[in-house]
């Protein structure tokens, strides 16, 4: 197995997308930076294996909390590991890695390409 090339982006992808579209665009901005970030040749090992390790956590079925049986603390867990990894690597955040993940974030909810967003 080829050490560079571990997993196969196209079928974690797939699963960013499933979860995207329930969570919603907005909820999925920082979720695709960190993807981003993750694939990015800049991003040292230790770093991209936490962001694995996140992602896995939110997109894939298995949670420490459930959100059934406890559904505020069930959620809770989910985002303060989302926020302790992006906060660990959003130093990592380029213009490039922006431009991506919007891009892709266009592609998948289309009918929010023509909004701008105001920030104060």
């Amino acid at each position: 197995m080829d050490k560079q090339n571990f997993m196969n982006t196209a079928i974690f992808k797939d699963k960013l997308q499933e979860y995207a579209t329930k969570v919603g665009r907005i909820s999925a901005r920082p979720l695709l930076l960190l993807y981003f970030i993750m694939v990015s040749k800049d991003t040292p090992k230790s770093d991209k294996l936490m962001i694995l390790s996140t992602i896995s956590y939110l997109v894939f079925p298995v949670d420490l909390i459930s959100a059934k049986r406890l559904p505020i603390i069930g959620w809770i867990d989910e985002a303060f590991s989302l926020s302790v990894a992006y906060q660990k690597v959003s130093k990592n955040i380029t213009p490039e890695i922006e431009r991506k993940t919007d891009a892709l974030l266009d592609k998948w909810f289309p009918e929010y390409t023509n909004y701008v967003e105001i920030v104060e």
